[in-house]
């Protein structure tokens, strides 16, 4: 027949508790169980007046209100706490009941004001440490990447630096149309400096961002450690560092980094040489800009000088940032069949820059030609284990665009969402070894299969149980 729900008598008491309301399955109840933050209040303790004033936030709750924001994908203070007050699993999360009042939303703001990043960091690093103790993470292979995450600016607040007092109005005229970001007419973003124009691709326009460089574990995506910078820091000046965090952090010295081409710089080679660490990173086919290539001249790294392809020397004499000027004499050059091809129109010698730890960058273009299948295989995961972890942070977690301003607040950000991850991946391998548990449960009827309740139909269960 046609049921019927009268819906103007609510019941008022409830029997039990909250968790009883909230699937076994759900996000918080699973994070909840791998959570521990009774190390929290110690360490946070020197930032609040222990004999005096109001009794503030209890800092567990608002860390777990953040977390509880960030898992279920709602970034904005505000409407976390509006979701709070209807969502009995957010209420049992933080450990408050239906009848108590939530904290304002500005009492997280304040909160992450009076902690600072580094206590966020802290907060992270737990978790790496929790996922290394269940060795779900081993910190052996480590797969490195960069992302931008867009600034929480207009396009209004951008302005241009002028340099110079006085501007040609052609040059600024061609720079515009360009498109370019000179020293003289470079955007910034006057309610965000931290935030510098970038962009990932050359046919996207620059956009005001952040960027986060993150190390990821290859067993199961595990975050070892995650830095934040301007949009415009280069990856290769940042790796060396994040390897070595990863060290202190976990212990353990990672034998294998990945890292796609934009890593593939001489001095990231040579880091990773030193210590003693194997480089997974394509190297970058040379550019050929000559009819004579660089490539047709050999380093001789004991002497420290350059062949030519004709066999004459050349020495390195003026320094640069990054390398060297080699210069060859006049006079090799003068009757040398490959003039006209290998001089430059008005030069009477031969000038190659050689960057520093060139030898580095050699040894890696002849190992990229030689990848064994487990090299290659490697970097395959580093595709979809360091770019998946930068999608499922920015689809399911907030991390596209910056929720607050200034380097300060992103990196809050982006350890919550870090250790949001961590937990995660924590919750999912100790939801899978209970279930392998209870699959493998002996039964609790051990004489007869058809005396296990499971293997009666259902009128014989309930006669059982009566």
């Amino acid at each position: 027949m046609l049921g019927r729900k009268e819906r103007n008598q609510l019941e008022l008491f409830i029997t039990g508790s909250l968790r009883q309301l909230i699937p076994d399955d759900h996000v918080l109840v699973r994070v909840d169980r791998v959570l521990d933050l009774s190390w929290l209040r110690q360490e946070v303790a020197d930032c609040y007046c222990l004999g005096d004033g109001r009794p503030g936030i209890d800092p567990e709750v608002a860390v777990r209100l953040m977390l509880a924001g960030l898992l279920l994908g709602i970034v904005h203070d505000r409407k976390l706490m509006r979701e709070a007050h209807v969502n009995i699993a957010i209420r049992w999360f933080v450990g408050y009941g239906l009848h108590e009042a939530l904290p304002d939303h500005s009492s997280l703001t304040r909160i992450r004001q009076r902690w600072g990043a580094e206590r966020f960091e802290k907060i992270f690093k737990r978790t790496v440490e929790a996922c290394l103790k269940a060795k779900i993470a081993t910190a052996e292979v480590v797969h490195i990447d960069a992302s931008l995450i867009r600034a929480n600016v207009s396009w209004d607040s951008l302005v241009e630096r002028h340099v110079g007092e006085v501007l040609d109005e052609n040059a600024a005229a061609t720079n515009e149309k360009k498109g370019r970001q000179s020293g003289k007419f470079k955007k910034v973003c006057v309610t965000d400096p931290d935030a510098t124009m970038a962009t990932n691709a050359r046919n996207r326009r620059l956009e005001p961002a952040y960027k986060q460089h993150t190390a990821v574990d290859d067993k199961v995506g595990v975050i070892l450690d995650v830095e934040v910078t301007t949009g415009q820091t280069n990856e290769g000046d940042i790796i060396e560092l994040q390897v070595d965090e990863v060290g202190r952090t976990t212990g353990i010295r990672p034998t294998a980094v990945t890292a796609d081409a934009g890593y593939a710089y001489a001095k990231v080679y040579a880091a990773l040489e030193k210590r003693d660490i194997d480089a997974i990173i394509p190297a970058k086919a040379e550019p050929i800009r000559s009819r004579v290539p660089m490539r047709r001249f050999r380093y001789d790294a004991k002497h420290d000088i350059l062949k030519c392809p004709k066999g004459r020397i050349l020495r390195p004499k003026r320094p640069l940032k990054y390398g060297r000027f080699f210069y060859s004499r006049a006079k090799d050059c003068a009757r040398c069949p490959l003039r006209s091809d290998c001089l430059s129109k008005g030069r009477a010698n031969k000038a190659v820059v050689v960057g520093d730890d060139y030898p580095a960058l050699l040894r890696a273009r002849r190992r990229r030609e030689r990848w064994s299948a487990e090299d290659r295989r490697l970097y395959q995961r580093h595709r979809w284990r360091s770019e998946g972890f930068h999608g499922e942070a920015k689809s399911w977690h907030g991390l596209a665009r910056a929720i607050r301003r200034g380097l300060s607040n992103m990196k809050i950000q982006a350890y919550l969402t870090a250790a949001v991850v961590n937990l995660k991946r924590l919750a999912a391998a100790l939801y899978a070894l209970i279930s392998v548990s209870i699959a493998f449960r002996p039964c609790a009827w051990p004489h007869r299969a058809t005396s296990c309740p499971k293997m009666l139909p259902m009128r014989k269960r309930r006669s059982i149980a009566e």
